[in-house]
């Protein structure tokens, strides 16, 4: 420990819940001397060690990589998805961020499409089946050489990648109070539909992803804007807005193709 680094006493109030039909209810521990250079991850496993030492069970939490990249790290700090600090993910947050004796609440994921598995672990696969209806290219491009025969401008491109960037933690979903997906389908159709490569199948696309997030009981968007004050990636509203609009433009066409009625013009 350098010397500019101080230790922490805190009170941790952690919701525990053995399987998916059990009922569960918030747990305290006490943990000492932790550094302020220790991620919050790194906290809850020393809290675990001292569990483990105790001969009490661990508390069972989603991880992975730890650098902020793929989202597993979903749990609930203080009222807040990912905890105190914007535009990153749980592992990103260090225990500098907190007081002295403070009383830390973690929660899971608090929404009924993502049922709790066990303690602070829950089921997104929601958000998987979601995306196999949709969130891919099933057109011909031509292998990596002969994709970039199809000139993309750069402003497009941008678009696209910004869309990409979300990595499907759910803290949108938990962040909303009619826990809406908006955020994350707005992304994932966004990202296909603005590349032409994608555009082929733009309006099945979106329509088979909205009705497969309504199938999966997530709530309806009504512009709170918390999914993207919590986003880890910055995703913004506008990729909703952006959904709104293919949502409605498809469904439109559907509408004249099956009465066989043309547009003005058209």
């Amino acid at each position: 420990m350098s010397s500019e680094e101080k230790t922490l006493n805190l009170t941790i109030r952690v919701w525990r819940q053995k399987t998916r039909l059990s009922k569960g209810e918030f747990k305290e521990y006490k943990v000492k001397n932790i550094s302020t250079g220790s991620s919050f991850l790194e906290m809850i496993d020393i809290l675990n060690e001292q569990l483990v030492e105790a001969n009490e069970e661990p508390i069972a939490f989603d991880h992975d990589c730890r650098e902020g990249i793929c989202g597993m790290c979903s749990m609930t700090i203080n009222g807040l998805p990912h905890g105190p600090l914007q535009g990153v993910t749980t592992c990103q947050v260090h225990m500098r961020h907190f007081k002295d004796g403070e009383t830390i609440t973690i929660e899971p994921w608090r929404a009924k499409p993502f049922p709790v598995i066990k303690d602070l672990v829950v089921d997104r696969t929601a958000f998987e089946r979601i995306t196999q209806t949709g969130g891919f290219i099933s057109i011909r491009t031509g292998s990596a050489i002969d994709a970039n025969i199809i000139p993309i401008p750069k402003a497009v491109a941008d678009r696209a990648m910004d869309a990409a960037e979300c990595i499907g933690c759910g803290a949108c979903v938990a962040a909303c109070p009619n826990a809406a997906a908006m955020l994350y389908v707005g992304a994932k159709v966004s990202h296909f539909n603005s590349l032409p490569q994608g555009k082929a199948e733009k309006d099945i696309r979106t329509l088979a992803m909205v009705e497969a997030m309504d199938a999966e009981g997530f709530g309806n968007c009504t512009n709170y804007g918390e999914c993207q004050a919590v986003c880890p990636k910055g995703i913004t509203l506008d990729f909703i807005a952006q959904l709104n609009r293919d949502y409605a433009t498809a469904k439109i066409k559907g509408i004249f193709k099956s009465t066989g009625k043309k547009r003005a013009g058209g």
